[in-house]
């Protein structure tokens, strides 16, 4: 098999037989108890790409995790997200598979609410070296959570089966959701770290004019500068400031536009080229809609 190219898993049966497992109680969902697995899962094809959703628990995530440009330890256990079609390369050595994996085809949410609901649940789109780090008490909110779904799939397939599965999926996510605000609380320090780092990056864009050969910044140049996932750090940056990362370089284009404008004497057209835009009106466009005037009169307001 090519390691380079990714190994496509389009059905759970699939995944069940890999890994040693009988067929799945349902076709479109299943639980695995990962600590059962006779087969370690590093004999799973890597990369790899699953057509459904994978939401892992992992009792004993121990070693080091890496933010931004440092590494920091952890002893907690840890939950990871996986969304249809994202690539997966996974490099677990330690040997402990212990803890539960979630696989759900997204055709179980059709005609649910969820169906469309899942896809605000950003976490979904976050790197494996940002995982959750659960506390004592989150993980045993957590492996209940896993327990009700195990217990329902084994034991009551019947007619209210998906609609109490949905809901647990649900609380799932919720808390998960939760926790996650409270990672980026209880790791603030970690935060204001790459918060300070993020805004070197952003000023040097501008004062070594990398705008002039790249252009606008995007959110994924600056995601990659702090090898961070663009919706990690658009939810850490709305968690410390309230506002994403396009807002920030929002923020910082009106800063760098009324800098220009209050104090040399270059044509909005000039401006606008220096920071990046293509055209001119994209960017009296944006300026207006941020200070409620246009760059001329901003610039007049001066006189």
């Amino acid at each position: 098999m090519n390691n380079n190219i990714p190994y496509k898993f389009d059905s759970l049966s699939e995944v069940h037989e890999i890994l040693g497992l009988p067929k799945p109680f349902h076709p479109l969902i299943s639980l695995v108890d990962m600590s059962k697995i006779k087969m370690v899962t590093s004999n799973l094809p890597n990369p790899r790409i699953f057509n459904f959703y994978k939401i892992s628990f992992k009792a004993n995530l121990k070693g080091k995790i890496k933010y931004g440009q440092s590494h920091y330890d952890f002893n907690e256990g840890g939950m990871f997200f996986v969304s249809p079609n994202q690539v997966v390369a996974e490099d677990d050595n330690n040997g402990d598979h212990s803890g539960y994996t979630l696989i759900i085809h997204p055709d179980f949410f059709l005609s649910y609410p969820l169906a469309k609901k899942i896809r605000q649940f950003g976490f979904f789109s976050y790197s494996v070296n940002e995982a959750l780090h659960l506390s004592d008490k989150e993980k045993i909110i957590i492996i209940s959570i896993f327990q009700n779904i195990d217990e329902e799939l084994q034991n009551r397939i019947d007619d209210f089966s998906q609609d109490v599965i949905i809901s647990q999926i649900e609380t799932l996510l919720n808390y998960s959701n939760r926790f996650y605000k409270r990672q980026f609380i209880t790791r603030k320090a970690i935060a204001n770290d790459l918060l300070q780092k993020f805004e070197e990056i952003l000023d040097a864009y501008f004062n070594n004019s990398t705008s002039l050969s790249l252009g606008l910044p995007s959110v994924q140049f600056l995601a990659e500068k702090l090898n961070l996932s663009p919706s990690y750090l658009s939810d850490m940056l709305r968690s410390l400031t309230g506002q994403n990362t396009q807002q920030h370089i929002h923020n910082k284009l009106i800063e760098k536009a009324k800098e220009k404008l209050s104090t040399t004497n270059l044509s909005v057209s000039e401006i606008a080229f220096e920071l990046g835009f293509e055209h001119s009106q994209s960017f009296s466009k944006l300026f207006k809609s941020k200070v409620e005037m246009s760059p001329m009169e901003f610039r007049d307001s001066f006189n």
